[in-house]
Parts: C-alpha cells; sequence; structure tokens
C-alpha cells in the first residue's frame, strides 16, 4: 500500500535530511548490569525467577540467577516487578507511512522528503514500544532509515528492508494503479526497476535492481491486496515460473522472500517455489497448511491490520469503495484464519503490517494472537526466538551470554496476562538504553 511511482533520487535527499532531525542516539556504558524480577526464557517460553544480565560493548556478557554484584565495574539498572525478555521483532511494518482517509491522494501530492520525515517518528514509536528490529516490507524510504539509525542520526530499530515490493502489471504492489489514462500515458507502464514484473527474466532483473538499492529481503506480491486500488483482493498474480525466478535469484544474493499473499492458489505457488514466509494468508486452507509444514515455511498473520481494515471499512470515506468491500470481507478472516494455523502446527511468526494500523501500537497483535487461541508464550516467542529464525540471524531472540543486548522489560508477567505488552517501560538495543522507568534508571 505504500509503493508510490516516483523517479526522484532520494537517497541524497534523505541522507542530508537525517542529519538534521535528531540529535545522536543514547551512547552505551561499557558496562551495564540489568537487575531484573523476572526473566522470560525464549527457549523454553517459560517465565523464571531474579536474574541478573550484565551487557558489555553491546553484547550479553552474562546472565546469572538472582541478583548478586557483578564481577568488575558495571552501572547497575534495577528493574524491580518487571519482566525482562528479548527485544521484539515485527517481521512486517511499513514505516514511511500510516493509512488514513487521505493516503491515497498523498501519494500524488507529498514527496520522498514529506514521507521521510514522517518515518523518523514512525521509527522512534516503534522502538519506544519495544520493538527493537523490524522487517519493513515494501518502501522505498526504509533503506535509507536503516542507514541513518545504524549511523546514529536517527532513534528506531533495526531495520530489514526490502524497498519496492515486487510485483505484476495491475497487481498489488503495482505503483501505477488508480492513474487515469493520461498521467499513464506520460509516465508510461512500470518496469522491473520499478517492481512490476511480467516474465521470468523480468523477475529476475527486478531482484537484482533490489540489490543494487541495498535491500535486505525481497518481498513480492502473490496474490491481490485489500488496500491497492484494484478490485481483486485475492487472485494469483504470478505464474509459478515467474515466482520460482524471484526465489532462485534471490538465493543467488542471499536473500530471503516474504510473500504477501491472501488467496490460495498464489499462497500454493509461492510455497511450493520455496518463499521463506506468507504474509496474511487470509484464505489458508488444509492443503497450504500441509505444504507449508512440509517445506518449513513460516507464517506472518498480521491479525492487527486485518482487525483494523475491517474496522475502517465501516467509515464511509475512510477507504475508496473499490477498496472498501475487499477490507470487510479479507480483513475480518485473519484472525480465525490464524486459529486454524496454530491448531495445525503451522510455525508462526510476528508480524502486523503497521502502516495500516498506528505505529507503537505493534503490541496488541500479542493480545490478538492469544484471543485467538495462541498460547502467550508461544505469542512471544513468535516475535523473538521465531522473528529470528525467519530473518536468518543467530545473535538476536533470545537473553543468552554473546547475543545482541537486544532487551526490553514490562511491569507484570505477560505470560500470566497478555495485556502486560502494552505497558514496555524499559528499551534497551545494542547496549543503548532508550526508555528506562524513573526513578530506577535513566538514558545515558
Amino acid at each position: 500500500m505504500t509503493s508510490r511511482f516516483r523517479f526522484t533520487a532520494p537517497s541524497p535527499v534523505l541522507a542530508l535530511l537525517a542529519v538534521a532531525l535528531l540529535a545522536p542516539a543514547a551512547q552505551a556504558q561499557d558496562r551495564t548490569a540489568l537487575q531484573c524480577e523476572r526473566l522470560f526464557d525464549a527457549r523454553s517460553g517459560r517465565v523464571l525467577g531474579a536474574h541478573t544480565i550484565v551487557i558489555a560493548d553491546g553484547r550479553i556478557e552474562s546472565v546469572a540467577a538472582g541478583h548478586a554484584a557483578p564481577a568488575g565495574q558495571a552501572r547497575t539498572i534495577a528493574l524491580p516487578g518487571r519482566t525482562c525478555m528479548p527485544g521484539w521483532t515485527d517481521l512486517h511494518v511499513h514505516l514511511d507511512s500510516q493509512s488514513g482517509p487521505q493516503s491515497y491522494s498523498e501519494g500524488f501530492r507529498l514527496d520522498p522528503v514529506d514521507f521521510a520525515y514522517r518515518s523518523v517518528g514512525y521509527a522512534e514509536k516503534t522502538l519506544l514500544a519495544g520493538f527493537t528490529t523490524v522487517r519493513d516490507l515494501g518502501g522505498e524510504v526504509a533503506p535509507h532509515l536503516r542507514d541513518a539509525i545504524e549511523q546514529g542520526l536517527v532513534r528506531g530499530p533495526r531495520i530489514f528492508a526490502a524497498g519496492k515490493s515486487i510485483a505484476t502489471t495491475g497487481g498489488h504492489a503495482d505503483p501505477s494503479n488508480g492513474y487515469n489514462s493520461m498521467l499513464s500515458h506520460l509516465l508510461g507502464p512500470p518496469g522491473p526497476t520499478e517492481g512490476v514484473i511480467n516474465s521470468i527474466d523480468d523477475a529476475r532483473q527486478a531482484v537484482r535492481q533490489r540489490y543494487k538499492d541495498g535491500s535486505d529481503v525481497i518481498k513480492i506480491t502473490a496474490t491481490g491486496g485489500v488496500l491497492s486500488y484494484a478490485r481483486s483482493g485475492d487472485a494469483p498474480q504470478f505464474t509459478v515460473d515467474e515466482v520460482q525466478a524471484v526465489v532462485d535469484t534471490a538465493k543467488d544474493y542471499g536473500y530471503r522472500v516474504a510473500a504477501h499473499a491472501h488467496g490460495t492458489e498464489g499462497m500454493k505457488r509461492a510455497v511450493l517455489a520455496g518463499v521463506t514466509s506468507i504474509e496474511h494468508g487470509t484464505h489458508m486452507d488444509e492443503e497450504v497448511m500441509r505444504l507449508m509444514k512440509q517445506r518449513g515455511t513460516w507464517y506472518v498473520p498480521t491479525i492487527y491490520a486485518g482487525r483494523f481494515v475491517a474496522d475502517k471499512a465501516r467509515e464511509p470515506g475512510y477507504f475508496p469503495e473499490v477498496v472498501r468491500p475487499k477490507a470487510a470481507t479479507i480483513g475480518a478472516q485473519i484472525q480465525d484464519t490464524a486459529a486454524r494455523a496454530y491448531r495445525a502446527g503451522v510455525p508462526i511468526a510476528f508480524g502486523t503490517d503497521q502502516g495500516v494500523g498506528p505505529h507503537g501500537d505493534n503490541a496488541r497483535e500479542f493480545i490478538y494472537m492469544v484471543e485467538a487461541g495462541i498460547p502467550a508464550s508461544y505469542a512471544l516467542q513468535s516475535a523473538t526466538l521465531h522473528a529470528a529464525t525467519v530473518l536468518g540471524v543467530d545473535d538476536q531472540g533470545i537473553v543468552e551470554p554473546g547475543r545482541r543486548a537486544d532487551i526490553i522489560a514490562m511491569p507484570g508477567d505477560p505470560v500470566a496476562d497478555i495485556n502486560a505488552v502494552l505497558a514496555v517501560d524499559f528499551v534497551m538495543k545494542a547496549g543503548r538504553v532508550y526508555r528506562a522507568p524513573e526513578p530506577s534508571a535513566t538514558l545515558d
């Protein structure tokens, strides 16, 4: 929903813009000891008793039961009454936008700089909500925002950026959908450079363009979508050979592929081609679930987005009329699909599709997962250890020595009461404290 057909070159603009936007993020001290009343073990899904976590140079140095003082000098941060756990990962966000009644006209009225300014605030909200890593699945701003965050110019989560999603002509991520005939004639049809393909050769070129653009992951729109300006929300939009060409070329560059998909046939083609994850999966049937289990394909439900669009579809004027019936019917089904997929044993990882709903409210997805019958412990694992597996990284998602010091904390026990996830008040990313409860700790 966030991709736009633009021929500007935003990279230099965004790089200069990022320098001026915010002061550098907080700096990490050499050693820090966190005294947690409870610790969530992402391997077992259990909440353990009191633990002390020692952090040095952005990594976890030690994890010990109790609140013993660490050897050597270390700043101590006491977190009484709180549960510590690995920082969460949201595997499906769009940090350059946030939906609203004006979203469809803003693509014509706003410049890349406008979306860049907005993304800075959205990124900080996401981080402060406890999400230390995100996978941004579609948006030209994301690779530049990622770089600004890594350089310490902007406060935000670690970003795995897809850049422009890959679509077919008229498909969910075709940036020219909704253009009138005059504008379409002036701009011409978008091609692989803009992420629109119609052949095996186009598919290869589009992946290679994403490599050239600096993407971290490939995202395809394997079926129609809810919020695109097009009638179908679930029809397959790639041939089997086209999907296979994307996946095979992605492997050449070490990329994993995420597939947006609502319809059954599009999902089946994507799973058989070897994508890493299916996003949304609304009409997933037993055959698709069986294939996903056989091939180890992850499911990222995005229940939040489904509920959000179904609710907004009731508001006249919020969505264009071509979008409104899709939002009402498809969105309302995702939570039930997630429940069936969990019962069937499909591996599930965490994602919200924020940018559809408001950034910073990502943790509400945990509550919706539990409402669907997914245990709270599994839901928390889906945003920690499971998410790290989907990303293909082995240095985050669990609190163990040698891992990244991405640690969050909240009052209460989220396994006993999942609503605790909405009260995160301590956030550390790579050893830097970005949020801390007073008076126990302050920002560096």
